[in-house]
Formats: C-alpha cells, structure tokens, sequence
C-alpha cells in the first residue's frame, strides 16, 4: 500500500471542531461546500446560512479528527437559527426555510405572556 496525503488541515488548529455544509446544487447533485478551514467554525456557519450564502442547505456536518468523531449537527444549528430569529421578530431568509422546517420543525409564532 502507498502513502496517500491527508486532506485533514494540520498545525495549531488540529484540535479545533470544522462545520460543513451539504448543499444542493439541483441537478449537479448535493455536495460540501468549498469552506475555508478559517471559515469553518460554527458561527461562520450560522451567520453564512442566515445571509443566504448557501443557496438550499441541506445539512450541517461537524467532525473533528483530533477528537476521532464526526456528527451531524443540522437539528442543534436549525434550533440555533430560529431562535436568533425569534429573538430578533425577523422572518427566515427564504434560502434557509427549508433548512430549518426539516431539522427545527415548521415555523411558530411566540406568545406573550400578559401579566
């Protein structure tokens, strides 16, 4: 067997947790998308996928290899971004409404609470 180099990002950041989005891109099929390991984290994610960055997101993958594991994260950053959302009164960008009403659950409308 020969040697194959690793695609895994090497250095200071071996420990750090990467976050990818799967995409689909229609009749080309669903794939990550290209994410700079700087751009990798999940703030970047939640603020890209607010900003309509993704065009249809479909899942939201965590791995980390220092860590041995990877999990799909898609439901924890759909919650997240609803109740960004929720908190702010703004509407969901349409390019994520998907998105969220697969992993988070259809769109609610908070009460208030008279006292």
């Amino acid at each position: 067997m020969g040697w194959t180099p690793s695609i895994v990002p090497t250095g200071s950041g071996d420990a750090q947790t990467i976050y990818l989005v799967v995409n689909n891109f229609g009749h080309l099929g669903t794939a990550f998308t290209e994410t700079e390991v700087e751009q990798a984290d999940l703030e970047t994610v939640i603020t890209d996928l607010m900003s309509g960055q993704y065009s249809d997101p479909v899942r939201v993958v965590a791995f980390n290899t220092a860590e041995n594991w990877a999990e799909d994260v898609s439901q924890d950053v759909a919650r997240e971004i609803q109740r960004r959302v929720d908190l702010a009164g703004d509407d969901l960008p349409f390019s994520i409404e998907a998105f969220i009403e697969m992993h988070a659950g259809p769109p609610r409308q908070l009460s208030l609470r008279l006292s």
